[in-house]
This record gives C-alpha cells, sequence and structure tokens, in this order.
C-alpha cells in the first residue's frame, strides 16, 4: 500500500534561519514531504547550497528578520514565485553568554532583536497569506522559556518573549482559521550548542543540570519532531517529549536554579573567568559580519533593496 500523502504536499511553507542547523534540517523535512520551501537567512551562499540539496521546488532570499522593509518585500516575492504560505517558522534566533553585568549592550540587545522582535515581523509579514490559507505559525521556543538559566540572561529573556507572544498571537488569529504551535526545545546538535560548550562556565552549567536535561539530540531527530507537529497543527510540541512535565513545576523552577547557582558558581568562578562569548555559532558570527557591513553601506542605511532571492525548481536555478 502506497505511503499517505503528506497535508503538507504542494503547500509553501517559509522558515526563517535556515541556512544551517535546525532550520535547514526542518527545510529538508518539508521538502521531502512535498512542500515547496522558501529559506530566508542572513548567509546567501549558505542557503544557496541548503536550497541545492532539497528534493523539491525551493527559493532562498537573504534578509535580515528585523527588517520590517525587507521582509515585506520578500513576502510579495515568496508569493508570486511559490504561491500564498500556508507554514510559517519563525526558527531565526542568536545566543550569547556570559555576566550581564559585564555584557556588551549591542550584542544582548542584537539577541533580543533577533529572537523577539524577528519572530514579531516575521508574523506581521506573513499573516495576511496565512490568513489566506488558514495556515499555520510556529514558533521555536526552548525550555529556557519555562526555567531561565543564568549566564544567558538575554537568550532565557528573549525565549520567554517569544512564548508570551506565540500565546497571545493565537487567541488573536484563532477564528481566523489559522493555527498558532510553540515549540520547546531543549540541547540540540547544531554549532551554536557546539560553540557554547567551547565556554568553560556555559558547558559546566549544562554539565550540572540533570541527566535527561542535559543530553544533546540530533538536529534530524528534534527536526522530524517538530515538522511532524507541524502536519497536525499542535499548539505545542515537546522535544523530548519529557519537557511537558516541567509546565506542571515551572513556578518552582527559578527558586530551584537559584540555589544551584548559589552554590556553583563560586566553584566554577575559581576554575576560570566568566568572559563574555559574543554571538555564539557560525550563525552568530554571520550576523555580526552582516551587520558590520551593513553598518558602512549608505545604500542600506537609506533603506534601499539589501534583499537577494535566488531560486531553485529541481535544480534549476534563477536569481531575482
Amino acid at each position: 500500500m502506497a505511503a499517505a500523502k503528506s497535508p503538507l504536499h504542494g503547500r509553501t511553507a517559509v522558515i526563517t534561519g535556515a541556512a544551517r542547523g535546525l532550520g535547514r534540517a526542518m527545510a529538508r523535512d518539508l521538502s521531502g514531504r512535498g512542500a515547496k520551501v522558501a529559506l530566508l537567512g542572513r548567509e546567501e551562499q549558505t542557503l544557496a547550497e541548503v536550497r541545492e540539496s532539497l528534493p523539491g521546488e525551493s527559493w532562498c532570499w537573504e534578509v535580515d528578520v528585523t527588517d520590517d522593509a525587507g521582509m515585506a518585500r520578500t513576502a510579495e516575492e515568496i508569493r508570486e514565485r511559490l504561491g500564498p504560505p500556508s507554514v510559517v517558522v519563525a526558527n531565526a534566533g542568536l545566543a550569547e553568554g556570559g555576566p550581564f553585568a559585564e555584557s556588551d549592550p549591542a550584542t544582548w540587545r542584537r539577541v533580543i532583536e533577533v529572537n523577539l522582535i524577528g519572530s514579531a515581523v516575521t508574523a506581521r509579514t506573513f499573516l495576511p497569506s496565512l490568513f489566506a490559507t488558514h495556515g499555520y505559525f510556529l514558533q521555536i521556543a526552548s525550555l529556557a522559556a519555562i526555567g531561565a538559566a543564568p549566564m544567558m540572561s538575554a537568550y532565557c529573556a528573549s525565549k520567554a518573549g517569544v512564548e508570551s507572544f506565540a500565546h497571545s498571537l493565537r487567541a488573536e488569529v484563532a477564528h481566523r482559521g489559522v493555527g498558532v504551535g510553540i515549540a520547546y526545545i531543549n540541547w540540540t546538535d547544531t554549532d551554536m550548542i557546539r560553540d557554547a560548550d567551547q565556554h568553560v562556565v556555559l558547558r559546566e552549567l549544562r554539565g550540572h543540570m540533570p541527566p535527561p536535561a542535559r543530553k544533546v539530540y540530533p538536529v534530524a531527530h528534534v527536526a522530524g519532531r517538530l515538522v511532524g507537529a507541524i502536519e497536525r497543527r499542535r499548539p505545542a510540541v515537546y522535544q523530548p517529549a519529557w519537557l511537558q512535565a516541567t509546565q506542571l513545576v515551572r513556578a518552582a523552577i527559578p527558586s530551584v536554579v537559584t540555589m544551584l547557582s548559589r552554590r556553583e558558581l563560586p566553584r566554577l568562578i575559581d576554575k576560570g573567568s566568566f568572559d563574555a562569548t559574543g554571538l555564539l555559532g557560525a550563525g552568530g558570527r554571520a550576523d555580526t559580519m552582516s551587520g558590520a557591513s551593513n553598518a558602512t553601506d549608505t545604500r542600506n542605511s537609506r533603506g534601499t533593496d539589501n534583499t537577494r532571492g535566488t531560486g531553485n525548481a529541481r535544480g534549476a536555478g534563477s536569481t531575482g
């Protein structure tokens, strides 16, 4: 008997932060289930490599998710080339670590801008299409939305923010036939997590978590769970599944984290310095480079077009 066709077959799916990591893995899974995929991110060449690796129709756009005008232009091109999206995944994200008191204000702010403001810009940009298709918006959150950790203040604040944003958005758009889901994920094997483990304090903090909570999961496995939730329009998806139980005790988590931090942080201070990490992972470094480039690009500062779309229909490429 032939396998049942995915409900995503022939539909258009948009993924932000699609150049690597979870976004790349979700793009592969969505394309494998027959979806037409729009890849959004900051790294044109890497996005093109992802596009070329997908089995189905796909296009990619270099765009900053915090740029309202750039995202609007991108959304218009997606509708023209792939049709109105039925699925939008707000996956773009940054992280940095280190003591808040010594954190770089611009880096701290950038994490909030991309993770929280970027998710809101993504939703605002694509909601008209989701209204038309009665589609589904998936917000990538984290265990950090439920239980914040020391040395990750910007990341934890942003993930708590996107969780609250998604709850509010779901209540607003339910009567319009649009579903909103929240993905609570734990440690996933991406370059961001591998980079974090190069810093003693972050590695030690993860190492002191209970064994199930410090396990790192393969990115393809996590992506498969999330795409399955998209097919079912789940209001929430937990990866691993036991994360759902933390919702029952989340009121107690801050006190437990504070108690453990009071005991462990002095010991970690004796082992090494608490230096700021800067933006973590290859994606973080790409964002830093793009930001430096845009700061000196007078065309971009005047608000002219700084997005670029590259397409692929089963290997036939074109540039827009």
